[in-house]
């Protein structure tokens, strides 16, 4: 039985998935948001590094996919809440297992890196 989607296939749509997936904050974003909805200055303040700009884009992106939905709770100040939603949580398991992979073996990349003259960015 053949595949519908083909990853290997240049013009395969499962393309645009993996390129979400694999954009630089995505990771950060999903994995913070695993435990709870939070709010904008949550997120920023427990993803270092990541500007407000790229932070708002990423939330954007997400939600277009379905992954992340933005709701206006109905407070004053007004307030926004981020959450992943049941596609963005199935995203968890593949995530996780690789954020665990990640820094379970940087010791060794690292070594490797600095054998070969590299450093890690």
């Amino acid at each position: 039985m053949s595949k519908a989607y083909d990853v290997m296939a240049a013009t395969c749509p499962s393309r645009t998935v993996l390129n979400r997936i694999g954009a630089r904050w995505t990771i950060f974003v999903v994995t913070a948001l695993a435990d709870r909805p939070m709010r904008f200055s949550q997120l920023k303040a427990q993803i270092q590094g990541v500007t407000p700009k790229v932070l708002t884009e990423t939330l954007r992106a997400l939600q277009t996919d379905g992954l992340v939905s933005r709701t206006d709770c109905e407070e004053n100040p007004p307030r926004v809440e981020y959450a992943l939603t049941s596609l963005g949580r199935s995203l968890l398991v593949p995530l996780c297992a690789l954020r665990d992979w990640a820094e379970t073996y940087v010791p060794e990349i690292q070594e490797a890196q600095r054998r070969a003259g590299c450093a890690l960015d």
